[in-house]
C-alpha cells in the first residue's frame, strides 16, 4: 500500500491546497513541504527491498476483464526516478515559498504543483501501460496549468498553449503505441511487456510501434524538431522551470526510453532514429544557448542540448551508453534545477534577466554568484563536478558507437562540437552576470536573498560537488541498483572515478574546455556576432507552428462547415454515404454468402403488402417535390404497411409504438406545409440543366445501392444462426425478477429503467424548450397572416387583407380537416395505451 500512497498523497495535498483561502501562503507551503517530504520519506523507506533486487507492487483490479489493474511497481530504476522527483518537489516548494509574489495566488500555484508532482510519480512508478499513458497526459495538463500560471501575460498563454499542443499530440501517439505493443504482448502488464523483447522486435508492427513511442517521447523531451516548445514554455515562473523543465517532465521521455530501452532498442531502425533526433537536438541545442540574450533562454536551450546528449546515448544501443544516459539524468537535473533557482534569484532582486543589462553581481550577491558559477561549470563539465564524470563517459561512449557504426569520426566530432558550445554559454552565462563592473540602471538594487531561496540550490551545488568529488560512494550504489533492473545482473565494465588517466576522452574534454573558452572571448571581441540572427528565429520554429496551428484551425473549420451544411440534401448524401462506406467493409474481407437457416416461404397477402408499400415509398419519393401532400399520404401509407408488417411478425408492441410515431411525424409534416415555399409548377422546372440531371442520377445511384446493400445485409444476417446469450437472460428473469412477460416492456422499464427515464427527461427538456421559445417569440396577432413564403404579392410588398374564415386558404384546408377529425381518436388510443403499463 506505501506505492498507492506515494502516488495519492500529492493528489490529497493538492485538493486540501485549492481548498485554502489565498492569504494561507504559509499554511499553502507548510502542507505542500509535508505531502513532499512525507512522499520522499516514503521512496526512501523501500529502498533497502529495491536494492536487494525486489520489486516492489501494489496492485488494485480495474477492469480485469479486459487486461487492465490498476498496477504500481517499483524496482531501481523506477526508485531513482520518484527520489528524484520527490527530492526536487520539496526543494522547488521551499524556494516557491519565498519567491512568488504576495499578489500571486499561491493556493492555485500549489495545487498544480502538487497534480504534477502526482502525476509524474504515476508515470514512474505505472506497471500497467495503459495507466502509464492517463498519467502521461496528466502532466500535459498540470504543465499547462503551471506554464500559463500568469495567464495575464500573453506569452504565458502562448508558451502554454504551444507546450501542451506538441506534447498531446504526442500523448497520443504514445497511446496507439502502447495499445500496439499490448496487442503484441496479449497483455499491457509492464512486467510482461519487458519480458517480451525479442518477440516485439521481431513482429512485423515493431517499426510503427517504435515510431510511435518514440514520437512521445521525443515530444515531451523536446527532441528536434518538436523542441521549439520548451523556450516559450519559459514564461512561466521559476520554480516551474526548475521542477518541470530540469527534473520532471522534460526527463519523462527519456525515463521511458530508457524504461523500454530491452524491448525496443538493439535494432538499426533504434540507432539511426534516436540518434539522428539526439544529435540534430545537441548541437541545435548547444548553438543557440550561446547566443540567447535572457537567462531562462539560454537555460532553455542548454537543457534541449543536454536531453539531445541523453537521447544520443540511449540510441548507441551499447549498455555501457545506458549507464552513461541514466547518470546524467542525475547530474543534469541537479545542476540544471540550481541554475534555474539562481535565476530566479536573480530576477527576483534585480528585476531583469537580460545579459545585456546585467554585469557584476558578484560583488553584490558573492553567495548567489557562488552557487551559480559552481552549476554553470558543472554544465560545462569542469573537473571535480558531476557534470564532468558523465560527459567523459559520453565521450567514450561516441568512440565506440561510431567505430561500430561506420561513424568512426562523425559522432566524436558532434561529442565534441557540442561541448565547446557548451562551455561557451556557461562562461557566457557566469562572465556577463557576476563579473565586470556593476551594473547600475537596474530596475531593483540587487542585494542578496532571503535564506530559504538559497539554500535549495546551494544543496543541488553541494550535491554536484560530492558526486564530482566522491562518485562511486555517493552515487554509485544508487545507479549500480537503478541499472541492474532494466539490464539484469550481468552489468557493464564501469568505473565512476575522478581520474581515469590521460586517455581520448580526456583530451576530447580538453579540446571542448579550451575551445569554448575561446570561442567566448572571440565572440566577445565581435559583439555584432552575439546579437540574435534570423537563423535563431527559424530555428525557434515559432512562425512554423503557428502556420500549422492556422491551417489546421481552418482545415477544421471548412470541415465542419462541409459535414454539418445547413442544406438537409447534402446532411442525407454524408449520412447515406457513410453507412454505405461502413456496409461495405465486410465485403472487402470476406464473400458475400447466404447462411444455412431455411427461408420461411412467404405468404402471397404478405407480399402483395410488401409492393403496396414499396409502391407507396417509391411514390413519395417521387412525388415529394411537386405534390409534397401525396408524398405524405404515401408516406403514411409506407409506414402503415411497416406498422402491420410488426403485427403480423407477432410484435405489437412495435406495431403499436409505430403507429404512434406515423401519427406524430405525418402531423408535423403537414403543419410544416404551412411554412414552406410555395411549389413550383412542374411546367417552370428546367429539367434538362446538365448539373440538375447529374445530381438527380448522382442520388438515384446512391439510393438504390443503398438499398440493395441493406436488403444484402439483412439477408445475410437472417439467414445465419444467432446465439445470444443475452436473449436467454432476458427471458428466463422476465418474470422471475420483473413481474413481466412482456420482455420487451420489460427491459424498457425495469433493464434499462434508467436509460428510458433519461430519453424521457432530454425528450422533456426539450419540449420545455420548445414552449418557452413559443412564449417568448409568439408574434402580436395583427401580424399573423399568411406566411410570406406564400404570398402572392411578395414581390410588391402588398399585404393581403386577412379572412374571417377560420381554416386556412388553398390546399391547408384537406390536411386540416383531417386533422380535425383524427386527432380525437389519436388520443383516445393512446390514453388506451397509457393504462395498462409496461405489463
Amino acid at each position: 500500500m506505501l506505492l498507492t500512497l506515494i502516488v495519492l498523497l500529492p493528489f490529497l495535498g493538492s485538493v486540501c491546497a485549492a481548498l485554502l483561502p489565498a492569504n494561507a501562503r504559509n499554511a499553502e507551503s507548510w502542507l505542500s513541504g509535508v505531502v513532499t517530504v512525507a512522499c520522499m520519506a516514503l521512496v526512501a523507506s523501500l529502498y533497502p527491498q529495491v536494492a536487494d533486487g525486489e520489486v516492489v507492487r501494489a496492485i488494485i483490479p480495474w477492469l480485469p476483464q479486459y487486461g487492465l489493474t490498476f498496477y504500481l511497481r517499483m524496482d531501481g530504476y523506477a526508485w531513482l526516478f520518484a527520489m528524484l522527483v520527490s527530492l526536487m518537489g520539496a526543494l522547488v516548494v521551499l524556494y516557491a515559498r519565498y519567491y512568488m509574489s504576495p499578489e500571486d495566488p499561491v493556493p492555485r500555484f500549489f495545487s498544480f504543483l502538487l497534480a504534477f508532482m502526482g502525476a509524474m510519480l504515476g508515470i514512474v512508478l505505472s506497471g500497467n501501460l495503459i495507466q502509464l499513458v492517463v498519467f502521461w497526459e496528466l502532466t500535459s495538463l498540470t504543465s499547462f496549468m503551471l506554464i500559463a500560471y500568469w495567464y495575464h501575460r500573453p506569452d504565458a498563454r502562448r508558451g502554454a498553449r504551444m507546450a501542451m499542443t506538441v506534447t498531446v499530440a504526442g500523448g497520443l501517439c504514445l497511446l496507439l503505441g502502447a495499445l500496439m505493443l499490448g496487442e503484441i504482448v496479449g497483455s499491457y502488464d509492464l512486467d510482461e511487456v519487458l519480458a517480451a523483447g525479442n518477440g516485439i522486435r521481431e513482429h512485423p508492427w515493431y517499426t510503427p510501434v517504435l515510431v510511435l513511442v518514440l514520437l512521445g517521447a521525443l515530444t515531451k523531451s523536446a527532441q528536434f524538431p518538436f523542441h521549439f516548445w520548451l523556450p516559450h514554455a519559459m514564461a512561466a515562473p521559476t520554480p516551474v522551470s526548475a521542477y518541470l523543465h530540469s527534473a520532471a517532465m522534460v526527463k519523462a521521455g527519456v525515463f521511458l526510453l530508457a524504461r523500454l530501452w530491452p524491448v525496443l532498442a538493439g535494432t538499426d531502425e533504434w540507432f539511426w532514429i534516436v540518434c539522428s533526433a539526439g544529435a540534430s537536438t545537441l548541437l541545435l541545442g548547444a548553438f543557440c544557448a550561446t547566443f540567447q540574450r535572457d537567462m531562462k533562454g539560454v537555460l532553455a536551450y542548454s537543457t534541449i542540448s543536454h536531453l539531445g546528449l541523453i537521447t544520443l546515448l540511449l540510441g548507441m544501443n551499447t549498455p555501457l551508453a545506458l549507464v552513461a544516459a541514466v547518470f546524467h539524468m542525475m547530474n543534469h537535473a541537479t545542476f540544471k534545477a540550481s541554475l534555474f533557482m539562481a535565476t530566479g534569484i536573480v530576477d527576483h532582486e534585480t528585476g531583469t534577466r537580460d545579459l545585456k543589462k546585467l554585469c557584476g553581481l558578484r560583488y553584490r550577491m558573492p553567495v548567489t554568484a557562488t552557487v551559480a558559477i559552481v552549476a554553470a561549470s558543472a554544465m560545462a563539465g569542469v573537473p571535480l563536478l558531476n557534470g564532468f564524470l558523465s560527459k567523459e563517459m559520453f565521450f567514450e561512449e561516441s568512440i565506440i558507437a561510431g567505430s561500430e557504426s561506420g561513424l568512426r569520426f562523425t559522432l566524436p566530432a558532434v561529442a565534441t562540437l557540442a561541448g565547446v558550445f557548451s562551455v561557451a554559454y556557461s562562461v557566457r552565462f557566469i562572465h556577463q552576470v557576476f563579473f565586470g563592473p556593476p551594473a547600475e540602471d537596474l530596475p531593483r538594487r540587487p542585494q542578496e536573498p532571503t535564506r530559504g531561496m538559497i539554500v535549495p540550490s546551494a544543496l543541488l551545488v553541494a550535491a554536484c560537488l560530492l558526486v564530482g568529488i566522491l562518485p562511486s560512494r555517493t552515487v554509485g550504489p544508487l545507479l549500480e541498483t537503478s541499472m541492474r533492473s532494466i539490464l539484469g545482473p550481468d552489468l557493464p565494465a564501469y568505473r565512476l572515478a575522478v581520474w581515469h588517466g590521460f586517455t581520448v576522452p580526456f583530451y576530447m574534454s580538453l579540446v571542448a574546455l579550451t575551445g569554448g573558452v575561446a570561442l567566448y572571448v572571440l565572440l566577445c571581441f565581435r559583439k555584432k556576432t552575439m546579437v540574435p540572427t534570423p537563423l535563431l528565429s527559424r530555428l525557434d520554429a515559432k512562425r512554423a507552428f503557428d502556420v500549422i496551428n492556422v491551417a489546421i484551425v481552418r482545415g477544421a473549420g471548412r470541415l465542419a462547415r462541409f459535414l454539418f451544411s445547413r442544406r438537409l440534401q447534402t446532411q442525407l448524401l454524408l449520412i447515406v454515404l457513410l453507412a454505405l462506406g461502413v456496409a461495405v467493409l465486410p465485403f472487402l474481407v470476406t464473400e458475400w454468402t447466404r447462411g444455412d437457416m431455411p427461408l420461411t416461404p412467404p405468404d402471397p397477402l404478405f407480399a402483395l403488402l410488401w409492393i403496396v408499400g414499396a409502391a407507396c415509398a417509391i411514390g413519395a419519393a417521387l412525388q415529394a417535390k411537386f405534390h409534397r401532400l401525396a408524398a405524405l399520404i404515401m408516406l403514411g401509407g409506407a409506414g402503415l404497411v411497416t406498422c402491420l408488417t410488426f403485427a403480423w411478425f407477432s410484435a405489437p408492441d412495435l406495431a403499436l409504438t409505430q403507429i404512434a410515431v406515423e401519427v406524430v411525424t405525418i402531423v408535423l409534416f403537414l403543419l410544416g406545409l404551412r411554412w414552406l415555399p410555395r411549389r413550383l409548377a412542374f411546367d417552370t422546372v428546367d429539367r434538362q440543366t446538365l448539373r440538375a440531371r447529374a445530381r438527380r442520377t448522382r442520388d438515384a445511384i446512391i439510393a438504390v445501392t443503398s438499398g440493395i446493400g441493406i436488403a444484402a445485409l439483412s439477408f445475410a444476417a437472417l439467414t445465419r444462426p444467432r446465439q445470444s446469450r443475452l436473449a436467454a437472460f432476458f427471458f428466463d428473469r422476465s418474470v422471475e425478477e420483473a413481474g413481466g412477460r412482456n420482455v420487451v416492456n420489460v427491459i424498457l422499464v425495469d433493464f434499462r429503467g434508467f436509460d428510458t427515464l433519461g430519453e424521457i427527461t432530454v425528450v422533456g427538456i426539450v419540449a420545455l424548450i420548445v414552449y418557452a421559445l413559443l412564449r417568448r417569440f409568439r408574434p402580436a396577432p395583427e401580424s399573423i397572416g399568411v406566411p410570406r413564403a406564400q404570398r402572392d404579392d411578395v414581390l410588391q410588398g402588398a399585404l393581403p387583407e386577412r379572412l374571417d374564415d377560420p381554416l386556412p386558404r388553398g390546399y391547408m384546408k384537406i390536411p386540416a380537416v383531417l386533422l380535425a377529425l383524427a386527432l380525437p381518436l389519436v388520443r383516445v388510443c393512446l390514453f388506451c395505451l397509457l393504462l395498462p403499463g409496461p405489463r
